[in-house]
């Protein structure tokens, strides 16, 4: 009931064609008490609009287990860049979420001080070390290891990870990203509502096979994917764990429509966060998404 006394209907869950079975969600053990169900963030920069919305997936949700994504932005003030990670913690890690949290925190501390020093470049493949090296000290101090194995690390803590910078410029905001794993990075044409991936798609028409495999955090291979580019008046960046990006597939289905539709201009975040939780049957995954969209100067008054 609203303070005027209108009688307002709860929020319900956008069904996207068929959705899955209707329960109420158990929460997670104590371990992961600070792991809340769906977190969101928004805000603007004078350049740069950001969104970003996690939730937690149906299954999680019935079996009670923590949401195993993660997301986190900050704004670079010298520049204006907005700096971000999202990771996606690798289901078979005994502590998922942490490994997907702390390798967003060091991906985000690692390009803010390489900001300090040298504004004009940044090694995203020392990004990825730096995270991986932050997850072997978490493995270190849990297991009481001065030096604990990868594959200990792994066990604990595997992640992916996409993380990059948005930097304001004259001829249009420049976009630097790398990925570890197979999370995903699009670019949607807002006009046109056509999203074309950064990276190879796992689900993509042109890919014959989908492996299940996922190369993740802590392993940083020789040649990390990275992928610069500048982001077009209509087009939005999107970064997001394949919670989202599988049934978005090659966006020109229901997902793709219902996002594309969404995010013609920035929504507010509770909205995004709403929306992201869309039900459709199958797909129970944790979905997190962060968005990031040019911002038009304010007319003159």
């Amino acid at each position: 009931m609203s303070p005027n006394g209108v009688e307002v209907p709860p929020w319900r869950r956008i069904a996207v064609g068929t959705p899955g079975v209707e329960f109420e969600a158990r929460p997670p053990g104590e371990e992961a008490s600070d792991v809340p169900d769906a977190e969101c963030d928004g805000w603007s920069t004078a350049a740069l609009t950001l969104r970003l919305a996690s939730v937690r997936g149906a299954q999680h949700r019935y079996y009670g287990k923590p949401r195993q994504d993660a997301a986190r932005a900050v704004p670079h003030q010298p520049s204006g860049a907005v700096v971000f990670a999202v990771a996606d913690g690798v289901s078979s890690a005994v502590r998922a979420e942490q490994g997907a949290a702390e390798a967003c925190r060091a991906a985000l501390d690692r390009i803010l001080l390489q900001l300090a020093w040298s504004p004009a470049s940044l090694d995203l493949r020392d990004v990825a070390l730096h995270a991986a090296e932050r997850l072997r000290r978490l493995a270190g101090v849990r297991l009481n290891k001065a030096e604990p194995d990868p594959t200990e690390v792994a066990a604990l803590y595997a992640t992916t990870l996409v993380t990059g910078v948005v930097r304001p410029h004259p001829d249009g905001p420049v976009v630097e990203l790398c990925r570890i794993g197979d999370s995903g990075a699009w670019l949607l044409d807002g006009r046109r509502a056509v999203y074309r991936p950064v990276f190879p798609s796992k689900t993509g028409s042109d890919t014959l096979l989908v492996s299940n495999e996922v190369r993740a955090l802590p392993a940083v291979p020789a040649t990390v994917e990275q992928a610069t580019g500048r982001l077009g008046p209509d087009q939005v960046l999107l970064i997001g764990t394949d919670g989202f990006g599988d049934p978005l597939g090659d966006g020109d289905g229901r997902v793709g429509a219902l996002f594309a539709d969404q995010l013609a201009t920035p929504p507010a975040p509770l909205w995004l966060a709403h929306v992201l939780d869309f039900d459709r049957e199958t797909f129970d995954d944790d979905r997190t998404l962060l968005a990031v969209w040019r911002r038009s100067p304010a007319p003159p008054r």
